[in-house]
């Protein structure tokens, strides 16, 4: 797990070993030796913020030369949002570009102009996208449509291509992207360490892949 030096990543650590894992947490990219089977990015706070410091520790050309292998990788909350070209929060600023698409605010209206409560936090359900048939072999394999997971965030990714979207969920009719991948690389805007089973379950699926 990459430890960039902004939140607790306490949580995440606990539900990994419950799921399983061998967590070894890093906060310098040279003391990774070795590549691991797994590697996960979480994050709270600014996107510009925690890009710098991805940088400032070698972590960015790291985790490019790690989905080089092919091996899984998951990004959570912001963690998910750096995967993206651009963030935009407090302005344009430059993310790990794995995946084609911005990091854009949460709309603050619904479709029909009704102001809508900013940042969106709580439980809310996960849906398909259009383009996306089935979870079958993916992080959301163990998911049901509908099931909830824990939100608690301003920004979110606007993959370019559809088929990068893995899940959305509806925000009083405002649809956002909840979680990505592309090849073995994933991102959940939500936290599945705080979404109890559906996403013990989730990090489960991660960890068989």
């Amino acid at each position: 797990m990459i430890d960039y030096g902004i939140g607790n990543l306490l949580n995440v650590v606990r539900a990994l070993e419950h799921c399983g894992a061998s967590v070894q947490v890093a906060d310098q990219a040279a003391l990774m030796t070795t590549l691991p089977d797994r590697l996960v990015l979480p994050g709270v706070g600014a996107f510009a913020d925690a890009m710098a410091e991805l940088r400032l520790r070698g972590f960015d050309e790291l985790v490019k030369r790690y989905v080089d292998t092919g091996r899984p990788f998951l990004g959570i909350c912001v963690g998910a949002q750096l995967l993206f070209e651009v963030g935009e929060e407090h302005g344009d600023h430059i993310g790990l570009g794995l995946i084609p698409g911005r990091v854009q605010p949460v709309p603050a209206v619904d479709p029909d102009g009704r102001p809508l409560r900013v940042p969106h936090i709580g439980w809310s359900g996960l849906a398909r996208p259009p383009a996306r048939a089935s979870w079958d072999g993916t992080i959301l394999a163990s998911v049901q449509p509908g099931e909830a997971v824990y939100f608690v965030h301003s920004y979110a990714p606007v993959p370019t291509h559809e088929a990068h979207r893995l899940a959305d969920t509806d925000y009083h009719g405002v649809r956002i992207c909840a979680a990505v991948a592309r090849d073995q690389i994933y991102g959940c805007q939500f936290h599945p360490e705080r979404s109890a089973e559906a996403g013990l379950g989730i990090l489960g699926q991660f960890l068989s892949l």
